[in-house]
């Protein structure tokens, strides 16, 4: 029965957040630019009238202008808020507005252990572990759901990191139907029916969200079929749907860091989130808010979250590095990647380049209406609650993300396709079939990534579940490794120098 429970957790995602790159990193505390909020309620008074422009200014790439194929994206004012106010509303407040009755959770699971929990919660939250949140409901009922961090949370060498994408997230199997037994702890009328409710969601999502392989993330169909579901005005529920249902082959996304949200212009990897971020940010609210008042009620904070997002820095590597060999890989760096990647250093630059399919060459089924970027779902946004301030508007190609921090974020590609950075500035060394053992400290530093082993089989070859759900497998729909082949022109050399320096952002 715990172990039912546990799973059932895994069903929640916030939605927007798990496809947002948006960040800073903190190691287990709020950040180190901001502390933990430790008082004080979650709205900022500025944060629904202020506005700013606070993304980097765009810069040329240095290897002259922007080529065909290559599009830069214009930055849009954004919604000031308070990165205080904003951390204690992300581990505190429940955006996710349904979940386990606090009486059926404190039956089953003690107190989180101390590594995992987080400062600044309170209540209740204090002894949760940091993707859990626990609030009183509209209904009055005392829950326990997933937050943010769930995806927007992971480990690294052996620490957790706010802000690192989750890679290590399970969601090759069906867990919905094994909420409704913790209906077994429960007596009173209200929470059977906060459960009720509950249950519904994830039968209503579940047969969207089953993923191949562990560590990538369905995101991005659950959106489709909550916007499906919802009238975009009112947030009222409609069974059946009012839109159809996205296919059930789920494209794979691999979640990005947040650390990277204070330079983009555009929020996803398609360029999708335009307009005003937090606002769409918030849309893990779609799951279970069905009243608009309570929708607006949470994007007025949501500003203030966005606000403790952009303080989030990457973490440091923290093995040795060659600082001689370091220095030469930058040279190789600015002639060849700065001009999509940016520049770092005492002045960042980042270009905000959307890449043409044609020219990036990785994958494509994100970027041709997949999921929450079909046509129906698009207007379904863009003419509603969300669309008042934001807006989907997905291009036929990627975004070339910044770098910082890139040595903890592995795998690689929109759908986390490549093991090591070693094999994304060498293509023909990426393997066709690989597994790894999801351990935080097998940690590759010799090729930036997780350790890892090729096979000679993928899905089909493979006669055991548990094994199978394990193997990356590139020829499977969505999951392709190719593209991004610019390294294959370096030399053995230069390449080795470019991780060297890679290491340094």
């Amino acid at each position: 029965m715990p172990r039912s429970l546990r799973l059932v957790f895994a069903s929640v995602l916030p939605l927007a957040c798990a496809g947002s790159p948006a960040g800073t990193e903190a190691t287990g505390d709020a950040g180190s630019e901001t502390g933990a909020a430790t008082t004080g309620g979650a709205t900022s008074t500025a944060a629904t009238t202020a506005v700013t422009t606070d993304a980097p200014t765009t810069s040329t790439p240095t290897t002259g202008e922007p080529a065909d194929g290559l599009h830069p994206i214009p930055g849009e004012p954004q919604r000031d808020g308070d990165p205080e106010a904003g951390y204690h509303a992300l581990v505190n407040n429940g955006y996710v507005t349904c979940g386990i009755p606090w009486t059926a959770y404190s039956q089953v699971f003690d107190d989180a252990p101390e590594v995992l929990r987080l400062p600044g919660r309170d209540g209740k939250n204090a002894t949760l572990p940091y993707d859990k949140t626990a609030f009183v409901g509209a209904s009055g009922v005392e829950l326990v759901s997933a937050n943010c961090l769930q995806c927007h949370a992971g480990e690294i060498d052996g620490k957790l990191v706010v802000g690192l994408g989750n890679t290590t997230g399970d969601f090759t199997v069906k867990v919905g139907g094994t909420a409704a037994l913790a209906d077994l702890f429960l007596t009173e009328a209200d929470e059977k029916a906060e459960l009720q409710r509950f249950v519904d969601r994830l039968a209503a999502v579940e047969p969207y969200t089953q993923m191949l392989t562990v560590g990538v993330n369905p995101a991005d169909n659950i959106a489709a079929v909550l916007f499906s579901h919802r009238d975009p005005d009112t947030f009222e529920w409609f069974d059946p749907p009012l839109l159809d249902l996205p296919p059930v082959v789920v494209t794979p996304v691999d979640v990005p860091p947040w650390w990277h949200m204070k330079k983009k212009h555009a929020m996803f990897y398609v360029a999708a989130g335009r307009g005003d971020h937090a606002r769409t940010m918030m849309a893990a609210a779609t799951l279970c808010t069905d009243d608009i008042d309570e929708a607006r009620a949470i994007d007025a904070y949501f500003p203030d979250i966005r606000a403790y997002i952009l303080t989030i820095e990457p973490p440091a590597y923290p093995f040795a590095i060659d600082a001689e060999l370091a220095a030469a890989g930058a040279d190789v760096f600015a002639a060849t990647c700065a001009g999509c990647h940016g520049t770092y250093g005492t002045e960042d630059t980042y270009p905000n380049l959307l890449v043409d399919l044609d020219v990036i060459g990785t994958d494509a089924a994100l970027a041709t209406d997949a999921s929450q970027f079909a046509g129906r779902y698009l207007d379904w946004f863009n003419h509603g609650f969300y669309g008042e301030v934001s807006r989907l508007e997905p291009q036929n190609g990627y975004v070339a993300p910044p770098l910082d921090g890139i040595w903890a974020t592995a795998p690689y590609l929109h759908n986390g396709s490549v093991p090591t950075v070693a094999a994304m500035l060498d293509s023909t060394s990426r393997p066709t079939y690989w597994t790894r053992s999801y351990e935080s400290t097998d940690y590759d530093s010799a090729n930036l990534g997780w350790n890892h082993e090729a096979l000679d089989h993928g899905h089909e070859g493979e006669p055991s579940a548990e094994v199978r759900k394990t193997i990356y497998d590139t020829t499977q729909p969505g999951y392709g490794n190719g593209g991004h082949t610019f390294g294959d022109a370096l030399s053995a050399s230069e390449r080795l120098a470019v991780l060297e320096y890679l290491k340094t952002l």
